[in-house]
């Protein structure tokens, strides 16, 4: 059997009988490139180390670890940020008055955050929640990997890096004040989000990778954050050299419509 035949055979058995594992991943054959999909959560519970040994096999095998950003590099990307024009010139009644109440709720002053961009505001919110949820940086599956990684001298290649991100976040129209008036609307279906994807670590996974999951970002927003990135993300995978990769991207981008498995296999 020719190397061709035998690796559309793989793809075939791959596709009919795909691996399960009990964390959210899945397996991409792209000719002589296979993908370990990985579902990260940015911020983890203490019950989600150390990652499953399986997984670590997984990385043994690897030729790179791929991520979204190695957030084990360089430092606070928030430190070139100009101050903005007071808050209550830019938000209105209403939402000045939920950011109130949360941060009441959370303990915090909302004087903290009145010259911040408003997308800024969004992440240090939602940095917030997962914590009150006893989420940690150190617990998330992404830098758990990156630790690994390391530690098997293993490279790592990043789908966008830190400056990437932050460029992405200050070319959202009006200074990302959609993605802060999402998060104050949504809050408490965030908050059930990110219960929900630990579970997938600690519980069990999703089987199918089309689910419905609970709406936290306007249409617009998932097209910006999820799906164009998604898209990207297929074509620089596409571009790895042959060999063996585990991929860790946020969970989300494993699910729901425009999902980056499905869009790898089309």
């Amino acid at each position: 059997m020719t190397g061709s035949m035998w690796r559309s055979v793989q793809g075939l058995i791959g596709r009919l009988f795909p691996a399960s594992y009990r964390w959210p991943a899945q397996d991409i054959r792209l000719d002589y490139r296979l993908l370990h999909l990985v579902g990260s959560i940015h911020m983890g519970t203490r019950d989600m180390q150390p990652l499953p040994a399986r997984l670590l096999r997984q990385l043994q095998k690897a030729d790179a670890l791929i991520v979204e950003a190695d957030i084990t590099q360089g430092g606070s990307p928030f430190d070139d940020i100009d101050p903005r024009e007071p808050l209550e010139r830019r938000l209105t009644a209403d939402d000045r008055s939920r950011l109130e109440a949360l941060c009441g709720e959370l303990h915090l002053s909302p004087t903290m955050f009145d010259t911040l961009p408003a997308w800024q505001i969004a992440l240090m919110l939602q940095a917030q929640q997962a914590q009150r949820l006893g989420l940690r940086p150190g617990y998330g599956i992404d830098y758990q990997l990156l630790q690994a990684a390391k530690q098997l001298n293993k490279p790592v290649i990043e789908l966008e890096g830190a400056e990437v991100q932050i460029a992405l976040l200050k070319s959202l129209p009006d200074d990302g004040m959609a993605l802060l008036q999402d998060t104050l609307t949504h809050w408490h279906t965030n908050a059930r989000l990110l219960q929900m994807m630990v579970s997938w670590w600690l519980d069990a996974p999703p089987r199918q990778p089309r689910i419905a999951l609970p709406s936290t970002f306007s249409s617009a927003l998932n097209d910006t954050l999820i799906a164009r990135r998604n898209k990207e993300w297929r074509d620089r995978l596409r571009a790895l050299p042959a060999g063996r990769y585990v991929v860790a991207v946020g969970a989300l981008h494993l699910y729901g419509e425009e999902n980056l498995p499905t869009l790898l296999q089309q």
